[in-house]
C-alpha cells in the first residue's frame, strides 16, 4: 500500500472514530437532562480536524437520525452541530488558543441551540403564521430549565477539558494529519 493510500485510509479512520464517539458520547450522557459532550467534541474535532471534523459531525448527525427517525430536531441537528465545528474550525486556523474566547464561543453557540429549535419547532409544527412569536416564547420557556443545564455544563466543560483536549490531540498526531484533505 502506498503512502498515499495508507494516509486516505488513516483519514477515514480517523473520521470513523470521531463519528462514533460522537455517537457514544451522546448516547453514554443522554439519560441525564441537558448535559452533553457533543458540543466539545465538534467544537475539538473542528478545531483540530478542520474539514474531517464537519465530516465526522455530520456523519453524526446520520446516525442519530437513523437511530431515532427524522423530525424536526433533525434541522436543528444540521445546522448546529455544522456550525459548531465550522466555527471551530475558524478559531483552529486562526490559532486562537485562548480558553476564554473558546468558552464563550461555546456558551453563546449553546445558547443559540435553544433558540434555534424552538424556532424550528414552533414554525414547523405549529406554523409560521398566528401568533408566531408568542407560541415561539412558550415553546423556548418550556425548555429554559434544559438550556440552563447545557450551558452551565458546556461553560466547565470548555472551561475545563477544551485546551487540554486540543493539547492532546497536537501531542498524538503527526502534523499532516491536521486540517486533514482528501
Amino acid at each position: 500500500m502506498n503512502s498515499s493510500h495508507r494516509d486516505r485510509a488513516y483519514k477515514l479512520a480517523l473520521i470513523a472514530i470521531m463519528a462514533a464517539t460522537l455517537e457514544g458520547g451522546k448516547l453514554a450522557l443522554a439519560s441525564i437532562p441537558g448535559v452533553e459532550i457533543v458540543t466539545l467534541l465538534c467544537a475539538v474535532y473542528g478545531y483540530v480536524f478542520g474539514i474531517c471534523g464537519i465530516i465526522a459531525t455530520y456523519i453524526f448527525v446520520g446516525l442519530e437520525t437513523l437511530i431515532w427517525g427524522v423530525n424536526t430536531w433533525v434541522i436543528s441537528y444540521i445546522i448546529h452541530w455544522g456550525c459548531v465545528a465550522f466555527v471551530f474550525m475558524l478559531l483552529g486556523k486562526f490559532k486562537i488558543r485562548n480558553r476564554l474566547i473558546a468558552t464563550a464561543t461555546a456558551v453563546i453557540l449553546t445558547t443559540t441551540f435553544g433558540v434555534l429549535t424552538s424556532l424550528i419547532d414552533t414554525g414547523l409544527l405549529t406554523g409560521f403564521w398566528n401568533n408566531f412569536w408568542k407560541r415561539f416564547a412558550i415553546m423556548y420557556v418550556r425548555g429554559t430549565n434544559f438550556y440552563i443545564v447545557q450551558i452551565i455544563c458546556n461553560l466547565l466543560l470548555f472551561l475545563i477539558v477544551f485546551k487540554p483536549l486540543v493539547k492532546l490531540f497536537d501531542k498524538i498526531l503527526p502534523y499532516k494529519f491536521r486540517n486533514l484533505k482528501f
